[in-house]
């Protein structure tokens, strides 16, 4: 008999809805039009992110936990299928810009339909099981709530116009000096990384490769207070550096040459001059002179790791990042305290619901900063499984544990990633190429340099 959780249900429709919501406010400064661009391989357009969110809701949940339940459409469960193959066949991810059919209004239809049901199935308590995939389904959709900004943006981009998608915030206008650098000291021994969530409890989330929790040797090592800004990543381009093979590693070589970079997505020179850079972001075109004090982003692992080569330094492993965020960082203001220091809080993280869409300057506040939000910060680690790794059974198995093959580990969010979604112990990944995301970095290195 299984078990049911008599006190979810409430609190599950609430999260639920709000998250729901969240998406359709991210959408409201689209127009169908908008809807329907996938601009590179790697992205959706955003109609097909609103029906495959909704698609994981009814094929995960409603189709074996409410009864009675009838899918809307029978075309559905292969046609917003992403990657789950035990689930059957689906569409190329690079054909998902052809389907005009489904048109937007039968796909928010789907919305509501979803919606209808998921709140019809809360009205009881409900099972253990499906408890814990409304959860995962919420988490879901909000990692698709950034994709859509990202993909979003590179959509805009692509246009010749560069359209903003909103108007500038004044956290961008440019008046921010970031703090200098420092370096903060860890010496943290043997500690435990991950988390081992409780099998009893549908309120302390992880995603399956954040398990278990499990102890790591870390030596001593120092992080920097900051992240690296886009005027320290110019001068890196100023010293040539996209043309000096000794910085790079064997494949990040050939990916800069065979893809012709010379900076990062979305730095452009002017087209006539070919002088002055300026920067696309979700506000448009700004001059990188007023956002020469924000973190850079849009750089791939192999820019990271040239740049952190050059100045002397590494990327941090993501033991080290995740053992100083969860020891010194905290999720609600993003700052962090040295051990043996007390400092002031910083400012809230920036993540999404601060509505900046772009990373911001760091505070001069003393200690770590930017723990959380900005950009996702590479670290020097592969995506594998913890020891005792375990993936979901069935089709979910699929979610995360498929993809532990050349990636490499992200840690800490976006300026785009909503903030009840982001934790110390969460593990992002990407191949190292990919830059369409905010991704950025922060520099590292042995203690006692």
């Amino acid at each position: 008999m299984p078990a049911f959780t008599e006190n979810a249900a409430p609190a599950l429709l609430d999260r639920f809805k709000a998250v729901r919501g969240a998406t359709a406010s991210l959408c409201r400064p689209l127009s169908p039009e908008d809807m329907m661009v996938q601009s590179s391989p790697e992205a959706s357009p955003v109609k097909w992110h609103l029906a495959h969110t909704s698609w994981f809701f009814e094929t995960f949940v409603l189709s074996e936990f409410l009864a009675g339940y009838t899918p809307f459409h029978p075309d559905f469960r292969w046609l917003f299928n992403s990657y789950y193959n035990a689930l059957g066949d689906m569409p190329e991810k690079k054909l998902r810009s052809s389907f005009s059919r489904p048109p937007l209004d039968l796909i928010l239809a789907y919305r509501a339909h979803i919606d209808a049901s998921i709140e019809q199935l809360l009205q009881h308590p409900i099972e253990d099981e499906a408890a814990r995939r409304i959860a995962l389904g919420i988490e879901h959709e909000q990692q698709h709530q950034e994709l859509i900004a990202t993909d979003v943006k590179h959509a805009l981009f692509t246009n010749p116009l560069h359209p903003a998608y909103i108007e500038r915030t004044e956290l961008l206008s440019g008046t921010t000096i970031a703090p200098p650098l420092e370096w903060v000291d860890f010496a943290p021994g043997l500690t435990e990384i991950g988390i081992t969530p409780d099998p009893s409890s549908t309120d302390l989330f992880a995603f399956d490769n954040e398990t278990p929790r499990h102890p790591v040797y870390i030596a001593p090592y120092r992080l920097a207070s900051r992240l690296v800004t886009c005027a320290e990543y110019l001068a890196f381009l100023d010293q040539n550096a996209y043309n000096r093979p000794e910085l790079w590693l064997s494949e990040g070589w050939t990916t800069i040459r065979s893809e012709g970079w010379q900076a990062p997505l979305y730095w452009q020179r002017d087209s006539e001059t070919r002088s002055g850079w300026s920067i696309y972001t979700l506000h448009g075109l700004i001059p990188l002179e007023d956002l020469s004090e924000t973190p850079v982003c849009h750089v791939s692992f192999f820019e990271a790791d040239a740049y952190a080569r050059w100045a002397g330094h590494r990327l941090p492993t993501e033991f080290e990042w995740e053992h100083a965020a969860a020891r010194f960082g905290t999720q609600g203001n993003g700052s962090s305290r040295s051990e043996s220091s007390k400092t002031p809080a910083s400012p809230p993280a920036n993540l999404l619901e601060r509505g900046n869409l772009h990373p911001t300057a760091a505070s001069h506040l003393a200690g770590l900063q930017q723990v959380f939000g900005d950009v996702w910060e590479w670290t020097a680690s592969p995506y594998t499984g913890y020891p005792g790794y375990a993936s979901l059974p069935g089709a979910l198995g699929e979610y995360n544990g498929k993809f532990m093959s050349s990636q490499i580990v992200l840690r800490g969010g976006s300026c785009v990633t909503p903030s009840s979604h982001i934790r110390a112990t969460y593990r992002n990944f990407f191949a190292p190429a990919a830059r369409w995301q905010f991704s950025g970095l922060r520099l590292a290195h042995d203690a006692g340099r």
